[in-house]
């Protein structure tokens, strides 16, 4: 009986290129169509016990026919919020590149990994192409570098490897063998800071946080207190994470003033430009990141501002001696044999933390193939462009109230409806005022009709952040944005 069962494939390989055949044109039709269609819905809004009892959650011993899986798939991209929408203004990610897309559905499809030459010659050979254009807008001619799960991880690396530099001998023996160190951040900075302290060992009370201006950079000369307190409690001072692009208020750090102060200290400097280093591709607004030649380390997240798609994170090392293999290698013999018949330089597995890791150059390389240089350097002037004309409209409208002048793409900003205009000197104003944006920003879900983030920032009440990186987005659909916040939060 089992000897029959093994005589045949346990797959239905017609039946199966069929449903793929149907769930392909569900996904043009459902997500790509409609998704970027500004009449259809960003989201169509349920609550979570509504939704769970729509989808059908449930896992069960026998399987379905095709028709209800692929009823599931309509479900499924029916009830997501389409991140590709011309009025989705919600994350630092927006939009659908085509090209990009088709590289992601290449890389499931082959589904293989990027540990060593012999499973992805393909990949390993274009990531490090894709990893060497990158590292050559920054400034470096050499250098090193991988691609990450993220930005956060991208960041965790920086303080890994600059730990390693210092100390290698930590790899073995830990934190016991070193002395208690130091990292040194903005208070504006990404809290996968805090988190690669916590999950490093080397603990979150010795963050020590640089005070920030009022754009939100960090300030150099309290770099240099901070420093200074670190060494008077007998705490080594290794790593300096300065940010090009906060979160929030779009800030960018000093680069070149920070780098002085890091290397009269011989302090490891990482820059954090997940958000802003796709800035670098403009010849415009490039400036903005002067200095960032001068870093050790840097964290990119293409697929933020180029619209590469989730996720492509990219994590550049200036040094080209080997720190990154030498600081997570493991040498498992049964990936990273000695006597292969190739050149095994190009097995670049064991610079990461990771066993299999997931391809994510090929759809930032076949972007890049069709978009060209120009072209991307045209989407990130376009992104500008979006934000300086959102904030030129909002001075001339009654109830926009910037939190400050835009220097990146991050527009900050208040509605302040009627009822609350010229109150400004009640002593409940700012209560009153922090209360405006949940409702509109409920309001805008429950409608469907667009998508933009609100917090509250330091001793600042709730306030709306705009991102604007789609560029399907057009004016119509700022001004829309504009008309629809007033309607949304005229009667507030």
């Amino acid at each position: 009986m089992a000897e029959n069962v093994l005589s045949h494939p346990g797959l239905d390989k017609e039946s199966g290129e069929q449903f793929l055949q149907e769930a392909f044109q569900i996904m043009i039709e459902e997500g790509v169509r409609k998704g970027m269609d500004v009449s259809e819905k960003v989201c169509d809004w349920k609550e979570p016990e509504e939704l769970q009892q729509i989808l059908d959650l449930d896992l069960r011993d026998s399987g379905e026919p095709k028709e209800r899986l692929l009823e599931r798939c309509r479900d499924v991209i029916r009830y997501s919020v389409k991140t590709c929408h011309p009025r989705f203004f919600n994350q630092l990610f927006s939009g659908l590149d085509p090209h990009a897309l088709a590289g992601r559905l290449i890389t499931e499809m082959l589904n293989t990994s990027q540990y060593t030459y012999e499973i992805g010659p393909v990949f390993v050979l274009m990531e490090e192409v894709v990893l060497r254009k990158l590292r050559e807008l920054i400034g470096w001619e050499k250098g090193d570098g991988i691609f990450c799960p993220g930005g956060s991880i991208s960041n965790m690396y920086g303080m890994n490897v600059a730990r390693y530099h210092y100390f290698p001998d930590s790899k073995q023996k830990g934190n016991w063998a070193i002395p208690k160190l130091a990292v040194f951040t903005s208070q504006e900075c990404h809290y996968s800071i805090q988190k690669g302290a916590a999950f490093l060992g080397i603990g979150t009370d010795n963050v020590y946080l640089v005070a920030v201006d009022e754009r939100g950079k960090m300030i150099p000369a309290d770099l240099e207190k901070q420093i200074e307190q670190a060494k008077s409690e007998k705490a080594f001072p290794f790593f300096v994470n300065a940010t090009c692009g906060t979160t929030v208020l779009g800030a960018f750090d000093p680069m070149v003033e920070i780098a002085e102060v890091c290397a009269r200290h011989r302090i490891w400097l990482h820059v954090d430009a997940a958000w802003g280093g796709s800035a670098l591709l403009s010849q415009r607004h490039r400036h903005l990141l002067d200095g960032i030649e001068r870093a050790d380390s840097v964290a990119w997240n293409p697929h933020k501002m180029l619209m590469t798609g989730l996720q492509c994170s990219a994590f550049l090392l200036q040094d080209s001696s080997g720190l990154l293999q030498k600081c997570h290698c493991a040498k498992a013999t049964y990936l990273f044999q000695t006597d292969k018949f190739y050149d095994t330089i190009y097995d670049r597995g064991d610079q990461t933390i990771q066993c299999g890791r997931k391809v994510d150059c090929f759809k930032l390389w076949l972007m890049w193939k069709a978009n060209g240089t120009k072209g991307l350097e045209q989407r990130v002037d376009r992104a500008f462009a979006f934000t300086r004309y959102m904030a030129n409209e909002m001075k001339k409208r009654e109830g926009f109230q910037l939190v400050i002048e835009p220097e990146f793409i991050n527009l900050c900003f208040w509605y302040v409806p009627p009822s609350l205009r010229g109150q400004e000197g009640q002593t409940d104003y700012s209560l009153q005022l922090g209360k405006v944006a949940p409702v509109i920003k409920e309001r805008m879900m429950k409608k469907g009709s667009m998508m933009v983030g609100y917090q509250p920032h330091g001793n600042r009440v709730n306030f709306f952040r705009q991102i604007v990186t789609n560029p399907a987005v057009t004016r119509e659909d700022l001004d829309f944005f504009l008309d629809e916040i007033e309607r949304l939060g005229r009667d507030l």
